[in-house]
């Protein structure tokens, strides 16, 4: 791409044009920059402003209109959901990257905007996860890009491991003094685990056995780094604990310095193994087992070793992580000394997505998770009101995420609490209705009866990439939609009064299907 400069630039130093200035007081100095627009069929046609016009109206042949042309549409009775599932598929446009190849470009979720329009592992996971039935091109993206900067070596600084998988590439100035680690970073202790089961679940929906493939080698690696490099102590879990002087301190999802506390607010030491890591263990092992015996990898012995290892990490888990105080809980996490992280979080709630919870189990995490401790009114909180280090306003410790709160709803309605799911969708797009129809990164965990509208968290994304991908997973929640064996299957639960909605041109196996529910039909056909 040629940009044209008037004045030209006395030298070019990188990708840096620079002048020589010197400017008394009150004297001004211009410069006009003109940089081109590429769009249709012709990369090298300078726009006019009409024509740049035209693209933001949406009346030319742009990537952007087509990328958003492409995604299904929501017909639906109860109105606020339509408008906020439109703001969520706007948003996801708008926040999407392109990285090159090879030559192929490559849609990927950046994380958010202000703070973070980068590319990101765990948020860009669960985004594409959030959003695989409404489109494979952000999942695919996705698993080829963070496949592509998969760790190949041991390097303290930026906490990278061979097989692990990015938490953040940043390239501002201290990065590239070499001052601060993110070119990329790979403190992340569950990106790898996300990467396989978003893989799985990619596959189940498009049946594409060549991409799987493609990337049996990557597959590979990241498992070798769940036994070898992310089990630090051998003690069968995956735990972690930075080794660089600028890397993070908890490197699970809640990655704040204070995210991670004991129920009376004292901080456990490192290294910490988070329930959730376990759960996405136990899960991305079954999913790869399934690749390896009826999916691409055709490997029968990799599924049976696979299989074994899940089985006894749910037991492990079950025994070690449980806690029979205030009701039966599980704790967030085991410290360095292996003892029990006591504080009740909604990381419980993961691990009804990832299946690692026994069915009389459930039934207690259920009714935890929707305690008014837990339970604000407009979501579930991070953390319980009655841990000490419970702040309505702490980033991780009492504030309401609402990508949290959607793998909360699909792990309930996995386990049959389709009731309990549909509250906190509900809870969710009340939410959403107080601020543009958009949920933000984060809010504030107070109760609904303190103010008429959720307190903003002050700093909170807004877009961000997983809480836009939020009302899409609700809306697969509520229709009971999954892909299994090739199959689209439908089993709706929805809340009182949303009455008929259509749901036409999502994506699975690559074809178009429209899925009607009203009451008393269900009805899934191809577009």
């Amino acid at each position: 791409m040629q940009v044209l400069v008037e004045p030209p630039a006395q030298r070019v130093e990188g990708d840096d044009l620079v002048w020589d200035l010197h400017l008394e007081p009150g004297e001004k100095w211009s410069c006009d920059l003109t940089i081109p627009c590429f769009h249709g069929p012709a990369p090298d046609t300078y726009l006019t402003s009409h024509e740049f016009q035209k693209v933001f109206d949406g009346d030319t042949d742009d990537p952007t209109h087509r990328w958003r042309a492409a995604a299904p549409t929501l017909q639906a009775d109860y109105q606020v959901l339509r408008n906020v599932f439109d703001k969520s598929v706007d948003d996801l446009v708008a926040l999407r990257i392109q990285t090159d190849l090879g030559g192929q470009r490559m849609d990927f979720p950046a994380a958010g905007l202000p703070w973070f329009l980068s590319m990101f592992g765990r948020d860009s996971l669960i985004t594409a996860y959030q959003t695989i039935c409404f489109g494979p091109r952000l999942t695919r993206g996705a698993l080829r890009t963070l496949a592509r900067y998969q760790g190949d070596e041991v390097d303290d600084f930026r906490d990278e491991e061979p097989g692990k998988i990015i938490h953040e590439v940043r390239t501002g100035e201290l990065t590239r003094l070499g001052i601060k680690p993110y070119d990329p970073y790979y403190g992340t202790a569950d990106a790898t685990q996300l990467w396989l089961i978003l893989l799985s679940e990619y596959w189940r929906w498009t049946r594409d056995d060549e991409l799987v493939r493609d990337l049996r080698d990557n597959v590979h690696a990241a498992l070798r780094w769940i036994d070898q490099y992310g089990d630090r102590d051998r003690d069968g879990y995956v735990e972690y604990a930075t080794r660089s002087p600028q890397g993070l301190g908890n490197q699970c999802w809640r990655d704040s310095w204070d995210g991670v506390q004991f129920a009376d607010g004292t901080i456990p030491v490192l290294p910490i193994a988070t329930c959730e890591l376990q759960g996405y263990t136990y899960d991305a092992k079954l999913r790869i087992a399934e690749l390896a015996d009826s999916g691409p990898l055709n490997d029968p012995a990799l599924a049976q070793r696979l299989l074994a290892e899940a089985e006894e990490l749910r037991a492990r888990f079950n025994r070690d992580f449980w806690i029979e105080d205030r009701g039966g809980y599980y704790a967030i996490g085991l410290d360095g000394d292996k003892r029990k992280i006591d504080s009740m979080t909604s990381n419980m709630g993961h691990l009804l997505w990832s299946g690692i919870v026994p069915e009389d189990r459930a039934a207690i995490v259920a009714r935890q998770l929707m305690s008014d401790e837990m339970f604000s009114g407009w979501g579930v909180r991070t953390v319980s009101t009655a841990d000490r280090g419970y702040n309505p306003i702490g980033y991780h410790m009492g504030t309401v995420w609402p990508h949290d709160n959607s793998l909360i709803a699909h792990g309930l309605a996995r386990y049959g609490y389709r009731h309990e799911a549909n509250r906190i969708t509900t809870a969710m797009l009340d939410a959403a209705q107080c601020s543009n129809f958009r949920l933000p990164e984060v809010f504030s965990g107070y109760e609904r009866t303190f103010s008429r509208i959720p307190v903003r968290y002050p700093t909170a994304c807004d877009p961000q990439a997983w809480a836009s991908g939020a009302p899409l997973l609700f809306l697969r929640t509520m229709m009971g939609l999954d892909a299994r064996d090739g199959q689209l299957v439908l089993d709706p639960a929805l809340p009182e009064g949303y009455g008929r909605m259509l749901l036409a041109g999502t994506n699975a196996f690559g074809k178009r299907w429209d899925i009607e529910i009203s009451e008393g039909l269900t009805d899934i056909r191809a577009a």
